[in-house]
């Protein structure tokens, strides 16, 4: 690319490793929502089973929906970055990596309170996919500062779009 375009460089290869992250934190949510469901269908409590509490199917439906957000936007990302480049996919990198391990982050809260007291010990996974989660989140830089570029580029698009209609 030449001299001086080093972060440039450095940047274009960050895209795809974003995906990975992204692919990983889908999979390790989705394992936690396996096990979040099947504690629901298995512990009883006031004579019934989890999942026939109105608070644990919200759960277990909120966890549902942020599992296929995360999915489908890492899915939409990969394509763009295959498609146009991951300096054209520049915004949706940048919705990734705070969406998909919020997303995430989310689920694996649920199971873990779905799982109660065992939620946080080492008999299951959760405590550890809870941690490893947030500091995926702290690793990848702060969301504030992904949220910001997210919302400079829709403007910037949205500027665009207004100038080209007049």
């Amino acid at each position: 690319l030449g001299e001086g375009r080093g972060f440039e460089i450095a940047q274009s290869r960050l895209g795809p490793g974003r995906i990975h992250h992204c692919m990983r934190a889908v999979g390790l949510a989705a394992r936690c929502y396996e096990l979040m469901i099947e504690r629901s269908m298995s512990r009883e409590t006031f004579g019934k089973r989890l999942c026939e509490h109105g608070g644990c199917q919200e759960m277990i439906a909120d966890s549902r929906a942020d599992l296929e957000c995360a999915r489908l936007l890492t899915l939409s990302c990969a394509a763009a970055i295959d498609n146009v480049g991951p300096t054209k996919a520049r915004d949706q990198i940048a919705l990734i990596k705070y969406a998909v391990p919020e997303f995430a982050f989310r689920v694996i809260d649920r199971a873990v309170q779905v799982h109660g007291g065992a939620g946080v010990c080492q008999d299951f996974p959760l405590a550890r996919a809870l941690a490893g989660m947030r500091t995926l989140r702290i690793a990848d830089g702060p969301d504030a500062v992904h949220k910001r570029t997210v919302a400079r580029m829709e403007v910037k698009k949205a500027l665009k779009a207004s100038q080209s209609r007049l």
